[in-house]
């Protein structure tokens, strides 16, 4: 029996008729929503900034996205490569969720990738033999089997498919298969991937996607190899049953909007403000106090040297009025950096500068159109950075404000 297939817009909420507790609480565990009981004794799953599908018991959730799958997929590969990433010619369905999206887009990329054949190179391989390949690994012979002639300890290079790029692919190829909602046509595609890469072995659990280096040989697993290792890096779900008293198991792949927006945003700041000079940090470790204990982390900084230019913090969130936590963390960044202005990048805001009592400093608030093609969204990011070179000021050590570079100044 299919499962009942439920949808909710993150940042929203719906009312599941008919759900168990068990399932509802199992859902809540996994992060995706909140369970709580209305007034009329039904189930309400509420979303916060947690994107993807989870599968718990006969339940399929899906939570979406406002900026829909194409555009989420294009904001997570700009943030890890933005060289190599482009909006190409991957068509998805607009009604799409995004583990379908994501597992389409793979598929598609991976299937081409090796249409040219599995790349082979060589490896370094240590193991025990009766017969001398490659050379003696003398440290380990003595050790493992002094007085002993054989086997031998060695260590030889092997010409073999179980190179690092395969692993990766592999790797990426059995997370999707784990997970809830993939169809069938593109299910049966990431059969015929795992069946081709049968002879590698895939990464362990935890292990990181390892970097590898583009060489002309693997140009072409490129695009592929971008993917995967989006679906390696975000969060993978596989809950085992009774996890937590009356729960059930669950399986699913969630995305954090936040860790999204923060990212994408550091990487194309740092671009459009580097060009005009200075080095751009994300999350650099800074002190509130002279002690040094009292450690603060903003999101994205821009220096001259040891010179702090301007802090700015990304904030997913919608918000109709800027919280009043932002700006009090937004102040505490700007005192301990001697700045006098601060800015906070939402997206979605009403753009505005809240100016602060007898402290000089001034926080302002902007705001960025996800919603909007590539192309004008990085056209949104360069006039942001022009906005935050143009407030480049800092307080001086009388309590004065000077103008610490213009913005003409930084552009070479």
């Amino acid at each position: 029996m299919p499962p009942v297939r439920v949808e909710v817009q993150e940042y929203r909420s719906t009312v599941v008729p008919g759900l168990d507790v068990a399932t509802a609480r199992t859902l809540g565990l996994t992060g995706a929503v909140t369970a709580t009981r209305d007034l009329d004794g039904g189930l309400r799953l509420t979303a916060s900034s947690r994107v993807g599908v989870v599968r718990a018991g006969d339940v399929e959730l899906v939570v979406r996205p406002k900026v829909g799958v194409a555009r989420l997929l294009w904001l997570l590969g700009y943030a890890r490569d933005p060289a190599g990433w482009r909006d190409d010619d991957i068509t998805l369905d607009p009604s799409a969720d995004l583990t379908t999206g994501l597992a389409v887009a793979f598929a598609h990329r991976a299937e081409r990738a090796l249409a040219g054949g599995v790349l082979r190179g060589y490896r370094a391989v240590d193991e025990a033999s009766p017969v001398l390949r490659g050379r003696l690994r003398e440290a380990d012979q003595i050790r493992a089997r002094l007085a002993v002639a054989v086997p031998l300890e060695i260590r030889h290079d092997d010409y073999t498919a179980d190179i690092d790029d395969n692993r990766i692919l592999a790797t990426a190829t059995r997370r999707l298969l784990r997970l809830p909602g993939v169809p069938a046509p593109t299910r049966a595609a990431l059969h015929r991937i795992r069946t081709r890469l049968a002879d590698v072995t895939p990464l362990t659990a935890g292990t990181p996607a390892l970097a590898t280096p583009v060489t002309r040989l693997t140009r072409r697993y490129q695009p592929a190899l971008r993917l995967a290792r989006l679906v390696l890096v975000h969060r993978g779900i596989d809950m085992p049953p009774a996890a937590a008293p009356g729960t059930l198991a669950a399986t699913g792949f969630l995305f954090e909007l936040n860790t999204v927006f923060e990212a994408w945003l550091t990487t194309t700041l740092r671009a459009a403000l580097e060009r005009r000079g200075g080095t751009v940090d994300g999350q650099r470790t800074v002190q509130l106090d002279e002690a040094g204990r009292l450690p603060a982390r903003p999101d994205i900084t821009w220096w001259d040297a040891n010179r702090c230019l301007a802090v700015v913090d990304a904030k997913y969130k919608a918000t109709a009025t800027v919280p009043v936590q932002d700006l009090y963390q937004m102040i505490a960044y700007c005192t301990a950096l001697g700045l006098t202005d601060g800015h906070l990048v939402y997206a979605a805001a009403t753009p505005t500068t809240h100016v602060l009592r007898h402290s000089g400093i001034h926080i302002h608030t902007h705001a960025v159109d996800l919603g909007q093609p590539p192309a004008a969204l990085l056209t949104q990011i360069d006039a942001l950075a022009t906005a935050i070179a143009t407030s480049t000021r800092s307080i001086t050590a009388t309590g004065g404000v000077q103008k610490k570079i213009s913005s003409e100044h930084l552009i070479h």
